[in-house]
């Protein structure tokens, strides 16, 4: 069974940095595009950013210049490095994955992981 697995939410200052992680584990043939998404209180989840197989990346506007995602195709992990982050980036953040198990591909999600973003 595909499983993803998030770490490193957490209570952070307005200012401060977080980074997070998520691994995948199971019995699958590849992953294709990563990404990760946010749902605040009453709000859509939301894309946050992407990065594809061979490490193109797209970024929300809201979080461009502040966010960085990257991966480890060999360790099937993705990571979002956030800086100075803000309140408003305060959500459940969670993992995505389009992953390969015979014969489709398939998203996965992630449990999510909180972030939270007070002084």
């Amino acid at each position: 069974q595909v499983q993803l697995v998030e770490s490193g939410g957490g209570l952070v200052q307005p200012g401060g940095s977080l980074g997070l992680s998520c691994g995948a584990s199971g019995k699958f043939l590849s992953i294709n595009d990563m990404a990760w998404y946010r749902q605040a209180p009453g709000n859509q989840r939301e894309l946050v950013a992407t990065i594809t197989s061979f490490g193109d990346t797209k970024y929300a506007d809201s979080v461009k210049g502040r966010f960085t995602i990257s991966r480890d195709n060999a360790k099937k992990t993705v990571f979002l490095q956030m800086n100075s982050l803000k309140p408003e980036d305060s959500a459940v953040y969670y993992c995505n994955a389009r992953i390969l198990v015979l014969p489709t591909w398939r998203d996965y999600w992630g449990q999510g992981t909180q972030v939270t973003v007070s002084s």
